[in-house]
């Protein structure tokens, strides 16, 4: 007898080597070992506000659709506490002085066609991102605020005061992946974009790199 795998095991087996590709990214290796700059992380920070008001915008597209909008939750909204961490880093004319590198053009673009309008694939990048927030991004926060001096204010963003227990939160998540009723088909293809989001990561770490060496 065949043993049924769940969605969410397979999802995370068979995509855990694009995680360790994005992880193992040098822009991000510098930056977790006290070889980054507090301009670094900066940087990073201001594409994410990109991204994020992209996926969230997304989000509220989504939001009436049956198989996506389970996974959608205010508590997991990240928009308002980028603005308020790029304000304190940068100053309040903080959205003129930014602006999105290559990949993150190409990661919106993305979100902006294929997370807007089908919700698998919506599904796939909120799971790459929030729940990577969940785990690995409470390791950077920490990590951020013993490097550059930070208690709450610059890293609001990995701060998620309105989920109490973020382990019951993630098992959670993982139930609602298991109970919808996607083909075979549609698995595959949910397992291909968040592969594809990861490598999104993965290239706007190798961008802000490049960037930095440019500077």
């Amino acid at each position: 007898m065949t043993r049924v795998i769940p969605f969410s095991q397979a999802l995370r087996e068979r995509t855990w080597s694009g995680h360790g590709d994005s992880e193992g990214a040098g822009f991000m290796s510098d930056l977790m070992t006290g070889k980054g700059t507090r301009e670094d992380y900066i940087a990073l920070v201001a594409q994410h506000f990109f991204i994020y008001e992209a996926l969230e915008a997304a989000a509220q597209r989504m939001a009436t659709d049956p198989v996506a909008a389970p996974f959608i939750s205010p508590q997991l909204t990240r928009l308002p506490a980028i603005r308020l961490d790029l304000a304190f880093l940068l100053g309040e004319d903080w959205q003129q002085r930014i602006a999105p590198l290559p990949t993150t053009r190409r990661y919106v673009d993305r979100l902006n066609t294929v997370a807007a309008s089908w919700p698998g694939g919506f599904v796939a990048h909120h799971y790459t991102r929030y729940l990577g927030d969940l785990s690995g991004g409470q390791v950077i926060r920490s990590l951020m605020q013993r490097q550059f001096g930070f208690e709450t204010n610059g890293v609001g963003f990995y701060l998620f005061d309105q989920i109490a227990r973020p382990k019951q939160f993630k098992e959670t998540y993982r139930e609602q992946l298991d109970a919808v009723d996607w083909s075979a088909e549609e698995r595959e293809r949910v397992i291909d974009e968040v592969l594809i989001a990861y490598r999104f990561n993965t290239e706007l770490f190798e961008d802000l790199s490049r960037a930095k060496a440019a500077a």
